[in-house]
């Protein structure tokens, strides 16, 4: 029989606006929820924009006072679509200082309304380099489109100043070159700084509950150092860290690496809050030394992320068999005797059954870029073992931050619902072949397929598709991505069978694809 805090679960809605239209900011967070038990609502579509085209924040400010449901517990708020319209609209000129800082005025106003409700806030620090389309059709009016994003993004990776001779004559020739461009891009980079620091001024005196701001692509040198220090001055000197007892509680104000996978990091700590639960996470690489490695996207080494992340998401870290999840983190330069070690550790954990903890499996293998084959074997290796659908949690892509930052939330709302009564096996295992389908046959194979065709066909650039490619395309992506798909259910989840999966590219470049993934008993 559930208890009573389970019926109390099932019950919660959380009110999401995310960070654009894409599958990992607005639909992984919506899913992640359903398999806890838990709705999470979000603004229409139509509303978070597409790829170039901004979204609408004020009319999103209007769903939120009007249409949003009343009864939410908590508010998870995306500070670059309240301020500027998403996350590509925070790269480029656009809303002012004054207008980005009134909205999020406005967002925090909604408090008065909702007394009892919880404001969590996340935000970005601008990446190093600016969106990188081509200079065609409707984008080549966007900003820096073509050249110049290549010419900006070298002036923003030197050092901040530079630091040799060599180093100061390049970055005086850039700027010779780029000129107005070069003066609009800081601009931009001032503008989001200013806004970031408002947030974190709203955290500090109560409008928002949390506030998590990660930083967008960069590495370790670079202009964003400055931002970063800055934000976490203010930091340091006015939302100082809580504690409760001997333990530090959670963080009111975070930074940290990463951008996309925000969302998900903030549902989950939501669920394991209401749930009074501090998940205990063991980190276990697969190779020694495998916190060490450095990801050329993040400004530290993956252990300090994954050490960030697991903060963010409320939970602690430990070493021992007191863990409720087990996050296996796979890495480059893994010898095959230590790939077998760490494959066994899987196996046998996967095959306890329901006992805790659970793997949790977070695949960075694609920080080797060239070698598919390495980043294939794991999945394939984990279906032969008959394993992959016993596992909690599946992510590999694009960044540590993005993977860690889905791996994680999953594993720690697999585990509240099942505390709690309230997990829906169904819901998870859509979550589960969406990521299979999305990060091992997508981006394994099917993104190789269509960005062949496109060469194929004098398009070689793959970031932006004018409309008749963005047609074929899609109708590629599909034709080849949906065998796989069915492969994948056939195999990892035979308990079900395919109630319809829709499969598109949410934008017009190769970068990712987008399931809606429906899922029936077998």
């Amino acid at each position: 029989m559930a208890s009573v805090l389970s019926l109390l679960v099932l019950a919660v809605t959380f009110v999401l606006v995310p960070l654009d239209d894409r599958p990992v900011t607005a639909q992984l967070p919506v899913m992640l929820g359903a398999l806890a038990g838990v709705h999470v609502a979000t603004p229409p579509r139509e509303l978070l924009g597409r790829y170039l085209t901004p979204g609408q924040p004020d009319a999103i400010l209007r769903w939120l006072e009007t249409d949003a449901p009343a009864d939410a517990s908590a508010y998870i708020l995306s500070t670059d679509m309240i301020a500027y319209g998403g996350l590509i609209a925070a790269r480029a000129p656009g809303p002012t200082r004054a207008l980005a800082i009134s909205r999020l005025r406005s967002a925090t106003a909604l408090r008065m309304q909702h007394p009892n409700a919880r404001f969590l806030g996340f935000g970005t620090v601008m990446r190093l380099a600016p969106t990188g389309v081509p200079a065609i059709g409707d984008a080549a009016g966007f900003f820096a489109a073509g050249e110049p994003v290549e010419l900006l993004t070298e002036y923003a990776n030197l050092p901040d100043p530079p630091n040799t001779d060599a180093q100061r004559t390049r970055a005086a020739r850039l700027r010779d070159r780029l000129g107005r461009t070069l003066d609009a891009y800081l601009a931009t980079r001032a503008r989001d700084l200013d806004v970031d620091l408002f947030a974190l001024r709203q955290t500090a005196e109560g409008s928002f509950d949390r506030l998590v701001i990660g930083q967008d692509d960069a590495g370790p040198v670079g202009l964003h150092l400055r931002d970063l220090a800055a934000l976490r001055s203010f930091v340091e000197r006015w939302i100082p860290l809580e504690r409760a007892g001997s333990q530090p509680s959670m963080e009111r104000a975070a930074i940290e690496p990463g951008a996309d996978e925000l969302a998900m990091i903030l549902v989950s700590a939501e669920l394991a809050r209401r749930a009074q639960f501090v998940p205990r996470v063991r980190v276990r690489y697969s190779r020694p030394d495998g916190a060490a490695v450095q990801d050329h996207l993040e400004f530290a080494p993956i252990g300090t992320t994954i050490a960030d992340i697991i903060r963010a998401c409320g939970a602690r870290q430990v070493n021992d068999a007191s863990a409720d999840i087990d996050l296996f983190v796979r890495v480059a330069g893994t010898s095959p005797t230590q790939e077998q070690t760490f494959l066994d550790a899987i196996v046998r954990a996967a095959r306890e059954g329901s006992h805790e903890p659970r793997p949790a499996i977070a695949d960075l293998t694609f920080l080797d870029a060239n070698n598919m084959p390495l980043q294939r074997s794991l999945v394939e290796r984990m279906i032969a073992a008959g394993v992959a659908g016993k596992i909690d949690a599946f992510a590999s892509w694009n960044t540590t931050a993005n993977t860690v930052g889905t791996a994680l939330p999953v594993a720690i709302a697999s585990v509240v619902g099942r505390r709690e009564g309230s997990f829906d096996a169904r819901a998870h295992a859509q979550f589960m072949l969406d990521r299979y389908a999305d990060d091992y046959a997508f981006h394994d194979f099917t993104r190789a397929s269509i960005n062949a065709a496109l060469s194929a066909r004098g398009v070689h650039d793959h970031t932006y598709l004018l409309p008749e490619d963005a047609a074929r395309t899609q109708e590629l992506n599909r034709a080849d991505l949906w065998p796989r798909a069915l492969a994948l259910l056939r195999e990892i989840y035979p308990q079900y069978r395919d109630a319809g999966v829709i499969i598109e590219l949410p934008w017009d470049r190769t970068f990712e694809t987008s399931l809606d993934v429906r899922l029936a008993p077998g």
